[in-house]
């Protein structure tokens, strides 16, 4: 072998070698997307699951107020049977505006707000908005990371010769919740 085909067998290695961890890294990123989505997921369950014990407890304070109660409920509803990030992401801020409108008629009643078990659902509730927030703060840190990757040079080739496709951002459809929200005592 000579000098020369020496080179040019290390070059082919070499860049056969960078193709491969590019094309692992595309792999790890996609899955960490799916990883932090599954992540939105189980909080927005156990979201879905807090709500009609939170709305139980509160009927029997809350007569007056079986709209809201039916809108929080219906909203529940469409959230959980969206699919799709963007469906998903809308039938999410539906809901969330719904439960605003709850907490604001809850302020009516201060019986309620003295219940004990109206109290720990409404701590659970807060807690897993909370939770639900950093995870769609987690799955928009990694769609940006992958996003990014799949579109800088050169795993933007790598990526369009494997079908890697940009992932979608979670973000609120309801220009009205950006806004801040008032709170009082």
């Amino acid at each position: 072998m000579t000098t020369t085909t020496i080179i040019i067998l290390i070059i082919a290695i070499i860049l056969v070698i960078s193709l491969i961890s590019m094309y692992n890294r595309l792999v790890k990123l996609r899955n960490q997307v799916k990883n932090a989505w599954a992540q939105i997921d189980v909080q927005l369950k156990r979201r879905y699951d807090l709500i009609p014990n939170l709305i139980e407890t509160v009927k029997g304070y809350m007569k007056h107020e079986r709209e809201t109660l039916e809108a929080v409920t219906k909203m529940r509803a469409q959230a959980m049977e969206a699919s799709g990030i963007t469906d998903k992401a809308a039938a999410e801020s539906r809901l969330t505006s719904a439960l605003g409108q709850f907490k604001i008629a809850v302020e009516a009643y201060p019986d309620l707000k003295a219940n004990k078990n109206f109290l720990a659902l409404q701590e659970e509730l807060t807690s897993t908005e909370n939770k639900i927030s950093f995870a769609r703060q987690n799955y928009n840190d990694q769609v940006l990371f992958f996003n990014n990757k799949t579109e800088i040079f050169p795993s933007n080739i790598i990526a369009g010769m494997f079908g890697f496709k940009k992932e979608i951002f979670f973000e609120i459809e309801d220009k009205s919740e950006r806004a801040v929200p008032k709170v009082s005592f």
